[in-house]
């Protein structure tokens, strides 16, 4: 070990309003590539009651020099920003750095707060480390990628951007020092997959640049992932050390390799666990048959897909990239479902338009293009969100959202209104050209899709309720007719719980 002078203070912020907290593998990563040379804890925000009173305990010691946090869009600004607001106040020698998709894409609000001194712009596995050595030494940062900064005379610098890591040489997890600090078996919960589902990444980026994601500013059309053996080698040292009965894949696309997915499924076949992933339509569909049917033996039970919008000029608008079109989406739907891989198509309605009857006329195409999917592969898991722009700088779509008068908030304590994380999590637009009544047509159509059909991933719902919710939504899904459902949303309320993979799937890291 490091007998640097100053400690690190890791700390992942509450991702989760409830107990479906996962392995925190974002900030596990920046902790590997520190884990040789430097002296770190982390406080994990899902574990805590109150984070704060475990930092400041830490930082009471006087032997810390930096904080790094890891900031997703969503809840986790709930505890980062006044942690890190206090860190300044309080203990202002320490440097704070932030990384994660929120402060990358919103830097200049990050930076220009002045409780944030670094950010880390992407993957840190090498920023990370180079920081730190040169704030000990004393040296110019300008040379190290994947940085953003704030000069003396309130100049912003961004670095050059570092190539993607081989993903297998990268140092493997420190899971054994996490577990000194919060127990591994703990963070494999119960999910629609299993008992103990493990949370794993397997790559990095993605090779696709849609307009909405906010993925595409910091990884630009990149992607890199582990091998097979190495996914196997990881899975099974976590299974044989702490327990383990399903996997959940939170990369960004896992799938972009049929070779690896292959590969990987044929290794894990004689675990006999199950596994979800999440992936893109147009490229799964060109995998072969014999390939989906390994997948499906492997233990492959669901995948999570980026359908957006069954209009191909939406599609094209928003940059989706690649050759997905509505006709595919459907197709797929039913290809897929003869595998038995349930499909998890996620849409996006209330996109830009020129005029409100425009933007209502989409909603509309898009409720029964849904209902034409449902027809389809009844099976299919369907997530409906509110669009909320995260678009690309520069792109069309960005031209759109800007000309209809929407603005992110100026300063980042604003962030901290309850209704950007509501937006962050793509529950509440903030949009200029959504009417209430676009968006209550849109949450009360979920509610009746989800009473038609009952998710599959609420192992406690019986029979008797599915029937029940059926019957009593059936004719409202037939007339069009989703107005004031108060008799399913009571029912729904008791019975159901769906998957919400914006705050406890893949987008939990």
């Amino acid at each position: 070990m490091s007998t640097k002078s100053g400690r690190v203070l890791l700390f992942n912020p509450r991702a989760v309003s409830n107990a479906n907290f996962r392995i925190p593998n974002s900030i596990l990563q920046i902790a590997a590539s520190i884990n040789e040379t430097w002296d770190w804890v982390i406080v994990d925000g899902n574990r805590e009651d109150n984070p704060w009173l475990k930092i400041k305990q830490y930082l009471d010691t006087d032997s810390f020099a930096y904080f790094g946090c890891t900031v997703m869009p969503g809840p986790q600004l709930k505890q980062a920003i006044p942690i890190t607001n206090k860190i300044r106040e309080h203990y202002p020698n320490i440097t704070n750095i932030w990384g994660g998709y929120f402060a990358s894409n919103q830097y200049e609000v990050c930076i220009k707060s002045d409780i944030v001194d670094f950010i880390i712009n992407g993957p840190g596995d090498n920023a990370f480390p180079f920081l730190l050595n040169s704030l000990e030494t004393d040296s110019s940062f300008e040379f190290i990628p994947n940085l953003i900064y704030q000069l003396e005379n309130g100049d912003i610098v961004k670095t050059e951007k570092q190539t993607l890591v081989l993903q297998d040489e990268l140092p493997r997890l420190p899971y054994d020092k996490l577990n000194d600090f919060y127990s591994i078996k703990n963070y494999l919960r119960p999910t629609h997959l299993g008992k103990e589902t493990i949370a794993y990444h397997s790559s990095i980026g993605c090779p696709f640049s849609c307009s909405f994601c906010a993925v595409v500013p910091i990884f630009e059309a990149r992607w890199k992932g582990k091998s097979a053996q190495k996914i196997i080698e990881d899975i099974e040292l976590i299974r044989s050390t702490y327990g383990g009965d399903s996997i959940e894949f939170h990369d960004n696309n896992f799938f972009v390799s049929e070779k690896r997915t292959v590969e990987f499924s044929k290794l894990i076949t004689p675990y006999n666990m199950t596994w979800w992933g999440e992936g893109r339509i147009d490229t799964i569909d060109k995998y072969s048959d014999e390939s989906l049917q390994i997948m499906a033996n492997s233990g492959c039970k669901m995948i999570f897909l980026g359908a957006e919008s069954g209009s191909d000029d939406i599609l094209d608008s928003i940059d989706k990239g690649g050759k997905q079109t509505g006709a595919q989406i459907k197709a797929f739907a039913d290809r897929i479902g003869r595998f038995g891989i349930i499909p998890e198509y996620s849409f996006v309605l209330g996109f830009p338009g020129e005029s409100e009857s425009q933007v209502m006329k989409q909603i509309d195409s898009e409720i029964a293009f849904i209902k034409d999917i449902k027809s389809i592969n009844p099976a299919t898991e369907i997530i409906i969100y509110l669009y909320s722009p995260v678009p690309t700088q520069g792109s069309e779509l960005y031209k759109k959202i800007v000309a209809a008068g929407f603005s992110f908030p100026s300063t980042l304590n604003d962030w901290l209104d309850p209704s950007w994380e509501k937006f962050d999590l793509r529950k509440n637009p903030l949009t200029p050209w959504l009417t209430p009544a676009m968006v209550d047509k849109v949450k009360n159509f979920e509610t009746v899709l989800n009473a038609q059909y009952p998710t599959t991933t609420d192992a406690k719902i019986t029979p008797l309720q599915t029937k029940v919710m059926k019957m009593v939504s059936s004719w409202r899904y037939k007339s069009g007719f989703f107005k004031f459902p108060y008799e399913l949303k009571i029912l729904q309320k008791f019975w159901l719980k769906y998957r919400q993979p914006e705050i406890e799937g893949f987008a939990s890291e």
